[in-house]
């Protein structure tokens, strides 16, 4: 399939504003990802990013991308899932198959499941511990002064290698200071890659050291919204 106008604009633009953040903040883009959002859009939608060269993809949801994402990596070798979204532990068997990152792993119960299923499968997906940088009672992650804890139990506990840090800031605050909050607790315990910044502030998050930007409607437009 040939890419579509909309697909080949909307990456290009992202792509190019990567490449600008990353040269003001004096990195080079090849250190950031592009993990284009997939979340609700079907095949249709999907194929055209990927002929226009996108490979990473990311998924909120376990069975949405069992459902899509098995046709798709047939057709297109190379693709590389993650998954962005909140995990439950009984789809930690599922997860550890089908992706090659988890960014959200956020509680004992998952780390302990996500052991097994490691030690099972003999699959080594990037680990990511989400931070809820902003304490919000209804959103996933571990405190801020918690995440020493919690990452030594990850070692020492459940024998986890984590690679770094995940953070969604508060959509009513400045992103910069949880960026920068999420960078410091990465950097004390010596993790390398921060999944940081969406659509609207993947720029600031490239400044702040993100290595990973999760990108949905800049790329594929607007998702329609549920009756």
């Amino acid at each position: 399939m040939q890419p579509t106008a909309t697909a080949w604009s909307g990456l290009d633009s992202v792509r190019a504003e990567i490449a600008r953040a990353c040269k003001d903040a004096g990195r080079d883009p090849a250190e950031v990802t592009l993990v284009a959002v997939s979340k609700t859009f079907g095949a249709e939608a999907i194929e055209p990013v990927i002929a226009a060269g996108q490979r990473v993809f990311g998924e909120n949801r376990v069975q949405e991308a069992k459902a899509k994402w098995p046709a798709l990596t047939a057709k297109h070798p190379g693709i590389e899932l993650h998954l962005i979204g909140p995990l439950q532990s009984n789809k930690a068997k599922e997860a550890v198959a089908l992706f090659a990152a988890i960014h959200s792993v956020d509680r004992p119960s998952l780390c302990e499941a996500l052991a097994k299923e490691i030690a099972r499968q003999a699959r080594h997906p990037l680990l990511f511990v989400e931070i809820n940088t902003g304490a919000e009672p209804q959103k996933a992650g571990v405190l801020p002064q918690d995440a020493d804890a919690f990452l030594a139990a990850c070692r020492d506990t459940y024998d986890l290698t984590v690679s770094g840090l995940m953070c969604i800031p508060p959509h009513d605050e400045a992103p910069g200071p949880h960026f920068a909050l999420t960078a410091k607790i990465a950097r004390r315990n010596g993790l390398k890659l921060l999944s940081m910044g969406m659509s609207a502030d993947f720029a600031v998050a490239i400044a702040m050291g993100a290595t990973h930007v999760r990108v949905g409607s800049a790329i594929f437009g607007g998702r329609e919204k549920k009756a």
